[in-house]
C-alpha cells in the first residue's frame, strides 16, 4: 500500500480467537516494527474487541463449514433484541456454517459513506453452497439490495493445505464507483494459477504477482469480456411463489382400505383400555372395544357396493346413512379415521371443499418456483406452470423475495471447455 501511497497512514487491526493465527500474526507485526496494541485475541462473536471502530478496509477468511453452535446463545440473543441494531439483523444462516456471520460482523465496521465509505473481501466456499434456507437468503437478500456487492472473484481450487474445494472472493462495499451502481461484477480466475513445487496438504495451487495484477486489472477495468460477466442486481432475485393444487379424493369400501383403517390409532384405540389390562372392567372396555369395532365394518361393507365414489360429500351422505341405520352414534375422530382411511387422491375425482365452500388445498402436491425478478410472475405461471397442471393457482401470501449466486451457471472453466472442442 505504501507502493501505492508513500503518504497513506496505515493502522493495522485484528482479533481471532485461533491461538496459533493470533500469534503468528502477533510475532509478524513485531518483526515489522509494528504495534499489538489493536492485535486481539478472543471471538469476534461474542467478545468484539472493536465494537464501536469503523474502518476503512475489511479482510476476512473465515473457516468453512464450521459450526456456531457455541456462540449459539450470544448470537440468537443479539439477533433477537438489537435486530438491526447489532450486527445479526437480516438473519441467521444454518447453525453448520457461520460463514455469513462474518460477513454481517465486517459489515457493521463499514464507515458511513459521508466519512468516505468501506471497501471489505471476504472469502468463501462455492456461493450456492451458501444455502437455501430463508436466513441466507435474507442475509444475501440485505446486501445485494443495498447494493453493497461489488464483485464475485471465483479462485482457483486446492489454494488452501485444509481443504481442496473452490473458493470465492466476495468484494463489499458502500462507495461503489457510479458506473458498478446496481451492478455485480463476475470475474472467473480459476485459471489464474501456477502449481506449488511441493504441495502442502490440500494446497497444490498458488496465485503469483502476474495472476494477482491480471486479476486487479479484471476488476478496474469493469468491463465483459472472456473472464468477466456483469449483470444487474436483479439478476440474482426471484420471487419464490408456493403453487397450490385442489384436494381432490375419491373413496370406496375394499379389503386394502379396511385394513389401512383396521391399524389407523382411533379406531384400534376403541379395543384398548387406559385401566390396568389385568382387571375385569379393563376386559369389559376391550371386550365392548372389539364389538364396536365389527359393528362399524359390518357397516361399512353395506357400501361395497357403492364402488368408487368420487364426491367427498356423496360419501360422507352414503357414510352417515349406513352409520344411522346400524344405529352407531360415532365420535368425530373415529368417523375421520373412516374417510382418511376410505379415501385414495384421484385427479377424476371432484375437488373437496370446506363448510364454507372454499377449495382445500392438497399438501401433497404444493410446489415452490423460483420466478426471476425481472420477469413478470402471472406470465411466468401461465407459461411453465399451468400447461402442465391446469388446476393450480399460486398462494400470493407465501410469496418471498430471495437472491442466489450459482457461479457455474455463467462461466464454463478454460479445461472443460478446451476438452469439448
Amino acid at each position: 500500500m505504501r507502493e501505492l501511497n508513500p503518504d497513506a497512514r496505515l493502522e493495522l487491526f485484528a482479533q481471532d480467537y485461533n491461538e496459533q493465527s493470533y500469534a503468528v500474526c502477533g510475532s509478524d507485526m513485531m518483526i515489522k516494527g509494528q504495534s499489538l496494541d489493536n492485535i486481539r485475541f478472543g471471538d469476534s462473536f461474542t467478545a468484539d474487541h472493536f465494537p464501536t471502530h469503523r474502518f476503512d478496509y475489511l479482510l476476512a477468511n473465515p473457516p468453512f463449514g464450521v459450526e456456531w453452535k457455541p456462540q449459539q446463545k450470544a448470537i440468537e440473543r443479539e439477533h433477537e433484541e438489537q435486530g438491526f441494531g447489532g450486527r445479526f439483523g437480516p438473519g441467521l444462516p444454518r447453525i453448520s456454517d457461520g460463514a455469513l456471520l462474518f460477513i454481517l460482523h465486517m459489515i457493521s465496521k463499514m464507515k458511513p459513506t459521508k466519512d468516505g465509505g468501506t471497501r471489505l473481501s471476504i472469502v468463501f466456499g462455492p456461493p450456492c453452497s451458501l444455502g437455501r434456507r430463508i436466513g441466507e437468503s435474507e442475509i444475501r437478500k440485505w446486501i445485494i439490495e443495498n447494493d453493497w456487492l461489488e464483485a464475485i472473484v471465483a479462485l482457483p481450487d486446492q489454494l488452501f493445505y485444509n481443504t481442496g474445494i473452490s473458493t470465492y472472493l466476495w468484494i463489499v462495499t458502500n462507495r461503489k464507483a457510479k458506473p458498478r451502481k446496481g451492478k455485480i461484477q463476475l470475474i472467473n480466475a480459476t485459471e489464474f494459477f501456477q502449481k506449488m513445487r511441493k504441495s502442502l496438504g490440500n494446497k497444490r495451487n498458488e496465485i503469483g504477482p502476474n495472476h494477482i495484477a491480471e486479476i486487479t486489472k479484471l476488476h478496474g477495468a469493469f468491463k465483459e469480456g472472456e473472464f468477466v460477466k456483469i449483470f444487474d442486481n436483479q439478476d440474482f432475485g426471484y420471487s419464490r411463489i408456493t403453487v397450490e393444487r385442489p384436494l381432490r379424493l375419491s373413496f370406496a369400501v375394499t379389503e386394502e382400505r379396511l385394513a389401512k383403517l383396521r391399524e389407523a390409532s382411533a379406531f384400534a384405540n376403541l379395543a384398548e383400555s387406559k385401566k390396568r389390562k389385568d382387571t375385569k372392567t379393563a376386559q369389559q372396555e376391550i371386550t365392548e372395544g372389539k364389538r364396536q369395532q365389527e359393528e362399524i365394518l359390518k357397516a361399512l361393507k353395506t357400501l361395497e357396493s357403492k364402488g368408487v365414489v368420487k364426491s367427498r360429500e356423496q360419501f360422507s351422505e352414503l357414510l352417515s346413512a349406513a352409520l344411522k341405520k346400524a344405529k352407531l352414534a360415532l365420535p368425530a375422530p373415529i368417523v375421520k379415521a373412516i374417510m382418511s382411511s376410505l379415501s385414495e387422491r384421484d385427479e377424476t375425482a371432484e375437488i373437496c371443499r370446506d363448510s364454507k365452500g372454499n377449495i382445500e388445498t392438497d399438501a401433497d402436491l404444493r410446489d415452490n418456483e423460483n420466478v426471476p425478478l425481472k420477469e413478470d410472475i402471472k406470465t411466468y405461471f401461465a407459461r411453465e406452470v399451468l400447461p402442465h397442471v391446469p388446476d393450480a393457482w399460486i398462494d400470493h401470501s407465501q410469496t418471498k423475495v430471495g437472491y442466489e449466486v450459482n457461479f457455474n451457471r455463467y462461466f464454463i472453466s478454460m479445461s472443460r471447455r478446451d476438452r469439448w472442442k
